[in-house]
């Protein structure tokens, strides 16, 4: 099941918040939640659903016992670590492995095929911070084995995040007070991310498939790949990326605020930023958080090591999305230039000129969007070879410009609302109260119409892929 769903927007969704809202018990609310989240695991993947709360009640017994101390505490959490890996191997390396092996060796092994379940890679992500918080005392383990599995398993942050960890949240797991603010908010949020979603990610999804062809690249469509097709369908893939997972992210935020739930935000307009590092502050910042927090600056060989974190956390960043080739040369790419501005120092960065910023930053992430997108070396050499005009065809073509005044408008659109833009006009407009209401006012117009469309669009609409269940 996804958010973007008919099904869950005017049927799961309604009757999930009736049977949280009749009760202000904490622990049924609790109850209600868990269950509602299985079932909205198992609508798509009912294996995972069986095996969820056997890994949750493994990763809370870790907990209860590193919450003892001691060497058992240590064991303890490299178990918890060693099972969590080892879902993560199972569903999600065990074919790229056993592959590698065969082409090795030689032997034939059978590869396996098993479905990715659902949000699987970042459930071990809050398990490990969880029962590393608990290790490093910040957290005391959860005595109640349902608000642990209503944290794994809450449905709202499942798909695309965000990364949320227990200390953030640990107070709103037992009685939550939900406001009017709360239910506004959340619900504003939720149909931004809606809209998002359906209305400029999937149509900038189109135009990225016409040139690129699905997730991983196509070879018919890289062949035919111009020098401009392939420039403007990396700005398209930066873009699309961008509101398809912020957008995910903000129904996720918007939801958890409707149950009670602070969440942090997840997505700063990214593409506002004036350097690689900036970037990644600002993009999936949960995600970025999990990794510096308990990769880049723990202590390694008794201290703390600057450069060798940052390797470590963009080699684990790069295996964490997939076992493709692509994904590790990918997050080395990333990780040359954050080393590089980490060793020219934070001061000096910020000296450089605000432009220069702004064209260098965009110059270095759309080369590592192809890396990131294009999954095998065959297919990257094809993609780079065509962004250097040295793949024989033109600079452009029939089918490239009308690719490009196709989606013109959503393009424009896209670039305009992936930067500032709003806040900068909510900011104005609140400064004073005649155009405080008008914007109010406005907001609970466009809430309308989004909601309206993106409705309209999931019913005439023959798919809707959501890119991070890649993930």
């Amino acid at each position: 099941m996804v958010f973007t769903d008919l099904f869950f927007l005017y049927f799961f969704l309604p009757v999930c918040l009736i049977c949280y809202f009749i009760t202000r018990n904490a622990t049924v609310r609790n109850l209600v939640l868990v269950v509602f989240s299985l079932i909205f695991y198992a609508w798509g993947e009912p294996l995972w659903v069986l095996i969820l709360p056997v890994a949750a009640l493994s990763d809370y017994l870790s907990g209860k016992v590193i919450g003892k101390g001691g060497i058992s505490a240590k064991l303890a959490f490299a178990w918890s670590l060693l099972f969590d890996a080892g879902l993560m191997v199972l569903f999600k390396y065990s074919g790229a492995i056993t592959e590698t092996v065969n082409s090795f060796t030689g032997v034939g092994l059978t590869v396996p095929k098993l479905a990715l379940p659902i949000g699987l890679s970042f459930y071990v992500l809050r398990s490990v911070s969880y029962n590393a918080d608990c290790l490093r005392g910040k957290i005391k383990p959860e005595k109640s084995y349902l608000r642990y599995l209503m944290y794994v398993s809450l449905f709202p942050q499942v798909a695309a995040g965000p990364v949320v960890k227990y200390a953030d949240i640990r107070e709103e797991t037992g009685a939550r007070k939900i406001t009017i603010k709360d239910l506004s908010e959340g619900f504003s949020q939720l149909i931004r991310g809606l809209g998002k979603k359906l209305l400029i990610a999937n149509s900038l999804g189109h135009a990225v498939t016409a040139l690129f062809g699905d997730f991983g690249g196509d070879d018919i469509a890289l062949g035919a790949l111009t020098v401009l097709g392939g420039w403007y369908g990396l700005l398209l893939t930066g873009l699309w990326l961008y509101f398809e997972l912020s957008g995910y992210s903000d129904m996720a935020v918007g939801l958890g605020r409707v149950f009670g739930f602070h969440f942090k935000e997840n997505f700063n307009y990214p593409f506002a930023c004036i350097s690689v590092s900036d970037f990644w502050e600002r993009w999936h910042i949960s995600l970025g958080d999990f990794f510096r927090d308990y990769v880049r600056d723990m202590k390694m060989f008794g201290k703390k090591r600057t450069y060798l974190g940052i390797i470590l956390m963009w080699l684990l960043m790069g295996l964490w999305h997939g076992a493709s080739l692509n994904f590790i040369i990918w997050g080395l790419y990333v990780c040359l230039f954050i080393l590089l501005e980490t060793a020219i120092g934070e001061k000096r960065m910020k000296k450089m000129p605000a432009f220069a910023g702004h064209i260098y930053s965009k110059l270095i992430m759309l080369p590592g969007v192809g890396l990131f997108w294009f999954n095998s070396l065959p297919k990257l050499e094809k993609f780079f070879s065509a962004l250097a005009g040295l793949n024989g065809n033109t600079f452009t073509d029939s089918r490239t410009t009308g690719i490009i005044l196709g989606n013109i408008f959503v393009f424009i659109a896209a670039a305009v609302l992936s930067l500032p833009v709003i806040p900068a006009l909510k900011e104005k407009a609140f400064r004073k109260a005649g155009s405080a209401y008008i914007y109010q006012a406005a907001g609970v117009i466009c809430n309308a119409v989004l909601l309206l469309a993106g409705s309209l669009m999931l019913i005439y609409s023959s798919s809707d892929p959501v890119f991070y269940f890649n993930f």
